[in-house]
């Protein structure tokens, strides 16, 4: 008997069931990865009795379809938090329309601290999907004191005999202050939204993580993966401030197989960095090749109020942005999946924090941000070249002063 065996089985005496998945689907197809560093949690039906989020970090728990569950966080009076909710079902679990959670975030007098978030899977066919709930420092917002407040995730669905549980990350981010008396600049506004032209040239072979935690790393140019039934896969992006990030991914055909639609089987996703939804693309996938591409506001501190779009106001951070391909479950067979990524833009000021951003998850370190700045593109000097042309250029002027000297 496997242990997947063993854990349905105590799931099913506890009269709930793990959402498995279907026949159609692969068995080396991976689940999505937790973070390393995570921490279980058991959330609690009574919301005197939920467990403590004890700060920023990762947590694990699982989402039951019609149940409530609580969660205690300690806020400071300063920073803006972003507790978000990763709902990752096994790849090809069938899941309903209306299937998901409802996240939201209180005062333990009920309060809101702001909207509640409901996170969906749109489809039959699951995939990772994420949202967060926020609370933000600001005048005239609530819940702006230190002190416990109260998360709560409320699984929902279509009506069962047994409740569905699906695996469930849980993350508390927190977003230091700004420096009191710092300017903060202010929003771009007349952007374009043509897409730059193609970058060309031999795709480069990547393989996409499994979700957040271990999501591949690229940078703009062409990449080149493989799809497989039920699969998401996800990379990661630099974005800095004052740049726009484009994507258009691109499914190839499927030759020799039956006559099949996969209706919104190819699914295109963008998420910041505290992971909030950005973008979301869809199209249906018959076999022929199809595309899906978008692309986003500049990053700026300021369009979260300034925003004109729920996009827009998500690109409000600098960091690692993430860009999820997902693929329907009933496709017949294995894709070749094409990603072109490419970031546009001079950049801009952002910020001052009053504290390490870059630790907390909202700025990037400089070989990051050089990556996607593409200005140093055009010269070749990119993530781990750029480190390599400044160490080459160090050793020749160490020889040529030797030969001075």
């Amino acid at each position: 008997m496997t242990t997947a065996t063993v854990a349905v089985g105590a799931v099913l005496a506890q009269g709930t069931a793990v959402a498995t998945p279907s026949p159609e689907v692969s068995g080396d197809v991976p689940a999505y990865r937790m973070a390393r560093d995570a921490q279980p949690v058991s959330g609690a039906t009574s919301s005197g009795e939920g467990p403590l989020l004890k700060g920023p970090g990762t947590y694990t728990d699982t989402a039951v379809t019609g149940q409530k569950k609580y969660y205690r966080v300690r806020l400071d009076g300063t920073s803006n938090v972003y507790l978000s909710a990763v709902l990752a079902p096994l790849p090809g679990t069938e899941v309903g329309v209306l299937d998901g959670v409802r996240i939201s975030l209180a005062k333990t007098d009920g309060t809101p601290c702001s909207e509640g978030t409901t996170l969906g899977f749109l489809g039959e066919s699951a995939r990772p999907i994420a949202d967060y709930v926020s609370r933000r420092i600001e005048p005239g917002r609530s819940c702006q004191k230190a002190g416990e407040y109260l998360l709560e995730v409320e699984g929902r669905g279509r009506s069962r005999t047994v409740p569905q549980r699906w695996p469930m990350e849980l993350t508390y981010k927190a977003e230091p202050p700004l420096k009191p008396g710092s300017a903060v600049p202010t929003a771009p506004t007349g952007w374009s939204t043509e897409p730059p032209a193609p970058a060309g040239g031999e795709p480069r072979r990547i393989t996409g993580g499994t979700g957040f935690n271990d999501a591949a790393a690229v940078e703009g140019g062409v990449w080149r993966d493989e799809m497989r039934p039920g699969e998401s896969r996800f990379y990661r992006v630099p974005v800095a401030w004052g740049r726009q990030l484009f994507v258009n991914a691109q499914l190839a055909n499927l030759p020799g197989a039956d006559r099949f639609a996969a209706i919104n089987g190819f699914r295109v996703e963008l998420y910041n960095p505290a992971r909030g939804l950005v973008e979301s693309k869809k199209d249906n996938y018959t076999g022929k090749p199809a595309s899906v591409g978008f692309g986003t506001a500049p990053a700026a501190y300021a369009n979260r109020t300034e925003g004109g779009s729920e996009a827009a106001r998500a690109m409000r951070f600098e960091g690692w942005y993430y860009v999820q391909v997902s693929l329907d479950r009933t496709v017949p067979g294995a894709v070749p999946l094409t990603l072109d990524i490419s970031v546009k833009g001079e950049g801009g000021a952002g910020p001052v924090y009053d504290g390490d951003a870059e630790a907390a998850g909202f700025a990037l370190g400089d070989e990051a941000r050089d990556a996607g700045d593409p200005a140093m593109k055009a010269f070749g000097l990119t993530g781990i070249g750029l480190g390599t042309a400044l160490v080459a250029g160090l050793a020749a002027w160490w020889l040529l002063a030797r030969r001075r000297a």
